[in-house]
């Protein structure tokens, strides 16, 4: 499957061209209204968290409000065409994220994806993953975990939050770069996968260090490396699984996209203000609470970012053999 990247990078440095006085006119009203911002998850999760801090922030510099509007369902494809078929006018924008960069090849029929109809609009955070085990789990460390499964080929059950998402290519990367065999046990969302876990039902997870640190710090949960390049705060104990298999690290990210005709002017007023915003110490503090940390650039950091993230879970997918309807 060929990925429209020259096209995403093109939308990335800016919109489509329109006459400059009314552009430029346009671009000083802007905003005369509330703004909407679309995330892909349900309210009270993470991401959303996030976003309505996020969203705080904006309308507090842009002088309007920023309304939080949850559409979870289809893996944050409803999300992502309902801001791609809304006027490209900057009051509607998606709350980006990894799993819309997986989507491009999971939903490989999609008429609707991040690279082709999103315009990126700034970054926002990154946050990691941890491979957690049960405490029962005979394996204390990578090395052992690795051997344990190469002498045990596909008896080891590998628990994730749903099909398809980072929690799952997390530990599908991990298998394709160590030739270990695991078997997928989906659940529906994080709290059933813990629970699993922590029930013995299954052996392992690929979790996000914001959810999965207070069962690690509380013990009920052992924790064997981090998807990171550095140690995190919230596990500083934690090993970095790259030091064992070299190369591996998964991002999770979130950031926010305009329908892909937004003016540039509104797109980098957006860019200036969200970042602008996510300097705040307020918002600084909540965010590494949350186990992530911020992570801002331009318009065209973010675009590639996005481009460089759908190549690479694209051959994980294809690893995989996923396929979504």
């Amino acid at each position: 499957m060929k990925f429209p990247r020259r096209r995403f990078l093109q939308l990335a440095a800016g919109a489509a061209t329109l006459p400059a006085l009314p552009r430029a006119a346009w671009a000083q009203a802007y905003p005369a209204r509330p703004i909407t911002l679309i995330v892909f998850i349900p309210a009270g999760s993470t991401p959303d968290i996030i976003a309505r801090l996020v969203a705080q922030g904006l309308g507090q510099r842009l002088g309007q409000s920023v309304v939080v509007d949850n559409r979870p369902g289809g893996g944050g494809n409803l999300a992502l065409q309902a801001v791609a078929r809304a006027p490209a006018d900057g009051y509607t924008l998606l709350l980006a994220a990894s799993p819309h960069a997986i989507n491009v090849t999971l939903y490989e029929k999609s008429a609707i994806t991040i690279t082709h109809d999103i315009a990126p609009v700034a970054s926002i955070n990154t946050d990691y993953f941890v491979l957690l085990v049960n405490p029962q789990f005979p394996a204390k460390t990578i090395p052992e975990f690795v051997a344990h499964a190469k002498a045990n080929p596909g008896k080891i059950n590998m628990g994730s939050s749903g099909t398809g998402n980072l929690s799952q290519l997390s530990g599908e990367l991990f298998r394709m770069m160590t030739g270990i065999q695991m078997v997928h046990v989906p659940y529906r969302g994080t709290p059933a996968a813990h629970s699993a876990l922590l029930a013995g039902d299954v052996d392992v997870m690929f979790d996000p260090v914001g959810t999965a640190a207070p069962q690690v710090q509380a013990g009920a949960l052992r924790a064997l490396g981090v998807s990171a390049t550095k140690p995190v705060s919230v596990l500083p104990d934690v090993p970095l699984i790259r030091d064992f298999v070299p190369g591996y690290e998964v991002t999770g990210w979130l950031g926010t996209g305009a329908p892909k005709d937004t003016p540039t002017e509104i797109v980098e007023r957006l860019n200036r203000e969200i970042n602008a915003a996510l300097g705040d110490p307020a918002i600084k503090a909540r965010m590494a609470e949350l186990g992530s940390e911020i992570f801002t650039g331009t318009p065209a950091d973010f675009g590639k970012l996005i481009a460089d993230e759908t190549e690479k879970w694209a051959k994980v997918v294809k690893f995989a053999g996923l396929k979504a309807d």
